[in-house]
């Protein structure tokens, strides 16, 4: 699945045939407590968000600005859709070593392959800024000169709200510009491959099964995150050591039985669950089919070139995919 590279964070929810929609994390005490209790759960809302004490949001990183990711080791291990880590195993294939094709696993850290480009990033906190973006533009008729302002306020508090040094302010809509958040994040920049599959387990059932339920394929691949000597971000060094997280996933073997409570955690990308019905109609009507024809015939061009050379398909075959 391809996903918007903007910062979310959601839960759904689902007991027997209720679904509980988006949720933000920062306002389940006040939103969504009551429901999820109602719904089964046994954990605190603390547990899941807490910007005092290590939480769940603390073991769900935001994967290379696309995907979710979760850690799973108390050294920086980190679990992510083999689609996810797709890149990165194509990045260090070759015609003599596909790890596409075979799978890759490094059987001690000295072998785990670093990316470059390749991000993780962690959300500090997420507070609701709506009130600070919008001030100014109560009294402004033109929408050019609302939106101007808006973006102004957000360079503003961006640059001038509390964050330590190595964290980023990023500010993001909700809701159509309604509602307007603000994340602290940290972003660390040393990434490395630590295993996958081989595609024809990572990408069993291709693309038409990814959107399936129960699915058969072992989509996953495994990176670990790398620190400075502080724990702290830092571009790729061989001095880095492995990330020691706030709060990981214990792994467990018990699996789920019905009617117990269960919820999703991670990154969206975006949400279009309040669009109109006439918007709905133009994706499906008229945006959709001009982007599926146009990529159906770049697909073509490309398939042609990748059947006929190795070395050309493995050097595609994200891109393609």
């Amino acid at each position: 699945m391809k996903i918007l590279k903007v910062l979310l964070l959601f839960f759904v929810l689902q007991m027997q045939a209720q679904q509980g929609g988006m949720w933000i994390p920062s306002l389940l005490k006040v939103m969504n407590e009551k429901e999820m209790k109602n719904l089964g759960i046994k954990m605190s809302i603390k547990d899941i968000y807490d910007v005092n004490q290590s939480s769940l949001k603390d073991a769900v990183p935001h994967f290379n600005g696309g995907c979710t990711s979760e850690v799973i080791s108390p050294k920086g291990l980190i679990l992510t859709n083999h689609h996810c880590g797709f890149d990165a195993i194509q990045n260090h294939s070759t015609v003599d070593h596909d790890y596409l094709a075979n799978g890759f696993w490094a059987y001690k850290m000295e072998d785990e392959f670093p990316n470059e480009n390749l991000v993780v990033t962690f959300i500090v906190r997420i507070e609701d800024v709506t009130t600070k973006v919008l001030e100014g533009t109560q009294n402004l008729t033109s929408e050019a000169e609302k939106q101007k302002k808006i973006q102004d306020n957000i360079t503003v508090l961006s640059n001038s709200l509390p964050k330590e040094n190595w964290q980023e302010n990023k500010i993001r809509t909700f809701f159509e510009g309604n509602q307007y958040m603000l994340f602290v994040t940290e972003t660390f920049k040393d990434v490395r491959l630590v295993g996958a599959p081989p595609s024809s387990i990572g990408k069993f059932g291709n693309d038409t099964d990814n959107w399936v339920w129960p699915r058969h394929t072992g989509d996953f691949s495994l990176f670990r995150i790398y620190a400075d000597k502080n724990n702290r971000p830092a571009n790729y060094s061989k001095d880095n050591v492995p990330y020691t997280p706030k709060h990981f996933l214990p792994i467990s073997l018990d699996g789920v039985k019905e009617d117990d409570f269960t919820m999703v955690f991670g990154y969206p990308g975006k949400t279009n669950e309040y669009l109109p019905a006439v918007a709905i109609a133009q994706i499906a009507n008229e945006l959709n089919p001009a982007k599926i024809e146009i990529r159906d015939q770049a697909l073509k061009v490309a398939d042609g070139f990748m059947r006929k050379d190795n070395a050309i398909k493995i050097q595609y075959a994200s891109k393609y995919a």
